[in-house]
C-alpha cells in the first residue's frame, strides 16, 4: 500500500512538472546585446528573461534580446538558464521579429557539457516572428541546467530579436499567451460618451471624481481652447439627472493657461487636484507638477509639488495619488529604470515635501514605456497602460494589486481584454468609487482622432470597496458649522487620512478602504477632540454614510462622552488603545491651566448592580490615575460612578448596551 502511493504521488508530481514550462531565469554569457546613449535596459540579454512580452503579437521590442548588430557574418550566441534542473523534451523560443536566424540549439548538462539539440537545416521563411517549438523525439537522458542558442543573424536582413526562451517536458507545443484577468464576460459592451463630451478633435485622460458624478478630461488642440496653438486645457461635464454627461466646458482660470494644461487626478472631496506641470506666475510652465485647492471663490493658483531629485529624462510624465493624499504615483525616467518610461512612488514627508521617486519594480515596470497610472480609491488596486507586456497591439491596459504596505511589491499586471484593448493605442483607465463604470481613451471607433468611452467594470477588474464618508463638523452649543481638522486612522497600522473641514467650500468628503475599523478624531482650538471607532470591518461593498460631528467647546457645563476609552471585560484595567483618547485630554488640562473636570463612569444594566456601581468607580478612578501619571494635577480631576443607573440606551440588545458602558467628561470650571 505504501508503495502504491508512493507512486502515485510520483505519478502525479511528473505529470505536473511534465506540463509546466519553465522560462529562462538567469543569463549565463552571450555575444553582443544592444546599446546606446538613449537606452538602459533596452533589448539587453536579460529581456530575453521570463515570460513572452510580445508574442503572440510579433514585430519589434525592447522587450527583446537584440545582438549589437545586423547581418553580423560571425555567429552570435544567448545562453540562458533556469529554476530547475531535469530532462526535457521541448524548447520553445520566442522569436519575435527578424525569426529565422537561429541556426543551433544546444544544452549543457549537470557537468556542463554540451550537448546538441537541433541544427536549422531549412532556409528561412521571412515570417517576421513567432514561436519556434523544437520538440525531442523522447525526453534528454541527462537534466538540462542550460539552454545555448546559436544566431547567424545574416540569415535574415535586418534586426533580430529573442523574447523569451522556455522549456518543458510535455510534447505538447508552447504557445505564448496574454495573461488575461480572470472570469471576463465574453464581450464587454464599451460606449462613446457622444458629442457632450467627444469632439471632432482628440479628447484624452478622463478622470472621474470618486463620488461618480463629474469628469474632466483633455482636449487637444480645440478651436476653444486658449492660447494661440490651442494647445491641450482642461474639460469638464457633469453627470445629469437622466444619467447622460452634460455639455462639456472649459475649466477657469488658473487651471486654464495658454499652455499645455492637463488635470491628472482629484481627491475624494473633490477639492484638490493634480494638474501636469509647474504653473509660473509669468503665465508659462515647467517640467513637473502642481496641487490646485479650491477655496471659496473658486481654484487657487496651483502650487508646484516640491518632490526631492525630480530629474526627469522623459520629456512626459503622469500622475495620480492615493485618497489619503499621502502617495504620489507617477511615470517618468529616473534613477533604475527598467528602460523606457516607468512608474515611480513618491511619499510625503513630515515637512510637507515629497521623497525621491523610487522605482515600483520589473513586476510593473518594463523595458518598454509604461504609462496613465490610475490608483483606486481603495489604495491598492492600480491601472496603468504599457507596451511591454503581452497584449492586442499597441499600448494596452492592465490591472495590478499592492501586496503590502511598502509600496514596491506588485502583483502580476493582468490585461483587461481585447473588448477594452483594441490595436490601436488604449490608456487613461479611471474608475470612480462606486466601481459601476470606467472610462478611458481610445482611437477605435473614435468621433474624432481620439475619444472617451465608459463601460460597465467585471468583478474581477473592480477595486476593493470602499466607504465614502461624508458629513459636517458643528458646534454642539450653537450648531454652527466649525471649521475644523479631521483626521482618520486604521486601527493598528500608520495608514492615515487627515482633511480639514472648512464650512465655506461644503461638507468633508473621504473615502475609506471597507473591511477595516478606523478611529476618527476630529479637532478644532477651543474645543474639545472629539474620537470615536468606526467599524467597517464588514462591509464588501460600497458604502455612503453621512456623519455630522458635535465639538464641544471648552466651557463649564459641557460634557462629552469618552468614545475611544475601553477596558478589559469586567474588569477596570484600561486597554493600551485608550491612551491616545486620554493623552488628547491631557493636551488640553495643560493648554488650559484652571480648566478641573469630573469623571463619570457608567456600566450597562447586566450583572449584580452592587458590582456594576463598583467598576463604574474603579474605572473612572484608573483615568484620573493616567491622568495624573501624565502630568495633570489629580486636585482638578474629580470622579463619579454611577454604574447602570444612567443609561443613555435601551438595555435590550448587546448592540444598544455598549453605549451605556461609557465614560464622561464634565468641564466644571475653566
Amino acid at each position: 500500500m505504501r508503495i502504491f502511493a508512493f507512486l502515485l504521488f510520483f505519478l502525479i508530481s511528473y505529470i505536473a512538472t511534465a506540463q509546466k514550462t519553465f522560462w529562462a531565469s538567469k543569463v549565463v554569457a552571450f555575444s553582443s546585446e544592444y546599446s546606446d546613449a538613449k537606452t538602459t535596459k533596452e533589448n539587453r540579454a536579460t529581456q530575453a528573461l521570463g515570460k513572452p512580452s510580445k508574442l503572440p503579437m510579433v514585430g519589434t521590442s525592447p522587450c527583446a534580446w537584440q545582438p549589437l548588430t545586423q547581418d553580423n557574418p560571425q555567429e552570435e550566441f544567448l545562453i540562458v538558464s533556469f529554476d530547475t534542473l531535469m530532462p526535457i523534451q521541448q524548447v520553445a523560443i520566442a522569436e519575435n521579429y527578424g525569426q529565422g536566424c537561429i541556426v543551433r540549439v544546444e544544452a549543457f548538462d549537470e557537468q556542463d557539457n554540451l550537448k546538441l539539440l537541433w541544427t536549422n537545416k531549412t532556409a528561412p521563411s521571412f515570417e517576421m516572428g513567432k514561436m519556434l517549438n523544437l520538440v525531442l523525439t523522447k525526453p534528454t537522458t541527462y537534466k538540462v541546467r542550460s539552454i545555448k542558442l546559436v544566431l547567424n543573424t545574416a540569415r535574415v536582413k535586418g534586426w533580430n530579436q529573442i523574447d523569451a526562451i522556455g522549456i518543458s517536458q510535455s510534447t505538447t507545443p508552447i504557445k505564448a499567451s496574454v495573461n488575461l484577468a480572470k472570469n471576463l464576460p465574453q464581450q464587454i459592451i464599451k460606449e462613446n460618451l457622444g458629442q457632450n463630451v467627444n469632439s471632432l478633435y482628440r479628447e484624452i485622460a478622463p478622470v472621474i471624481s470618486p463620488d461618480g458624478k463629474t469628469l474632466y478630461f483633455t482636449r487637444w488642440e480645440h478651436p476653444e481652447n486658449l492660447g494661440k496653438d490651442k494647445n491641450q486645457d482642461v474639460w469638464y461635464s457633469e453627470l445629469q439627472k437622466d444619467n447622460k454627461w452634460g455639455v462639456a466646458r472649459s475649466m477657469p482660470a488658473p487651471i486654464n493657461n495658454t499652455e499645455h494644461n492637463a488635470l491628472c487626478a482629484i481627491s475624494p472631496d473633490g477639492k484638490t487636484i493634480l494638474l501636469n506641470n509647474v504653473y509660473l506666475k509669468d503665465g508659462g510652465m515647467a517640467n513637473g507638477v502642481s496641487i490646485a485647492k479650491k477655496g471659496e471663490k473658486g481654484w487657487n493658483f496651483p502650487e508646484a509639488l516640491s518632490i526631492k531629485n525630480f530629474k526627469n529624462k522623459s520629456e512626459f510624465s503622469e500622475y495620480s495619488f492615493s485618497a489619503n493624499g499621502r502617495v504620489l504615483i507617477l511615470t517618468g525616467q529616473f534613477k533604475e529604470t527598467q528602460g523606457g518610461k516607468d512608474i515611480y512612488l513618491s511619499f510625503l514627508q513630515a515637512d510637507g515635501k515629497w521623497s525621491e521617486p523610487v522605482n515600483a519594480g520589473k513586476t510593473i515596470n518594463t523595458a518598454d514605456d509604461e504609462s496613465s497610472p490610475f490608483l483606486a480609491a481603495d489604495g491598492t488596486t492600480l491601472y496603468f497602460s504599457s507596451y511591454g507586456f503581452s497584449g492586442y497591439g499597441s499600448s494596452d491596459i492592465f490591472v495590478t494589486r499592492r501586496l503590502d504596505d511598502t509600496w514596491l511589491k506588485w502583483s502580476e499586471p493582468e490585461n483587461v481584454g481585447s473588448s477594452i484593448n483594441t490595436s490601436e493605442w488604449d490608456g487613461y483607465f479611471s474608475i470612480s468609487a462606486l466601481s459601476d463604470f470606467a472610462y478611458y481613451s481610445s482611437r477605435e471607433n473614435a468621433i474624432g482622432q481620439e475619444d472617451i468611452f465608459k463601460f460597465k467594470v467585471p468583478e474581477s477588474i473592480k477595486p476593493n470597496a470602499v466607504v465614502q464618508l461624508t458629513g459636517s463638523v458643528f458646534n454642539i452649543v450653537t450648531n454652527k458649522p466649525v471649521k475644523a481638522k479631521i483626521t482618520l486612522q486604521t486601527m493598528n497600522t500608520a495608514d492615515t487620512v487627515c482633511v480639514t473641514f472648512d464650512p465655506e467650500t461644503g461638507d468633508y468628503k473621504l473615502m475609506l478602504p471597507a473591511q477595516k475599523t478606523y478611529n476618527i478624531l476630529v479637532s478644532q482650538k477651543g474645543f474639545l477632540s472629539f474620537s470615536e471607532t468606526l467599524d467597517f470591518s464588514k462591509e464588501n461593498t460600497f458604502k455612503e454614510l453621512k456623519k455630522n460631528i458635535y465639538l464641544v467647546p471648552i466651557e463649564p457645563g459641557q460634557r462629552m462622552t469618552l468614545n475611544s476609552v475601553f477596558f478589559e471585560q469586567s474588569k477596570y484595567d484600561i486597554l493600551p488603545n485608550s491612551y491616545p483618547e486620554l493623552d488628547r485630554i491631557v493636551a488640553v488640562m495643560k493648554e488650559n491651566a484652571t480648566m478641573e473636570i469630573m469623571l463619570e463612569g457608567h456600566t450597562d444594566n447586566q450583572g449584580d448592580w452592587n458590582a456594576n456601581l463598583t467598576l463604574s468607580k474603579q474605572r473612572v478612578e484608573e483615568v484620573k490615575k493616567y491622568l495624573a501619571s501624565k502630568g495633570v494635577d489629580m486636585k482638578r480631576i474629580q470622579t463619579q460612578g454611577y454604574g447602570s443607573t444612567r443609561p443613555v440606551s435601551s438595555n435590550n440588545s448587546e448592540e444598544k448596551r455598549k453605549f451605556n458602558r461609557r465614560v464622561e467628561f464634565m468641564i466644571i470650571k475653566n
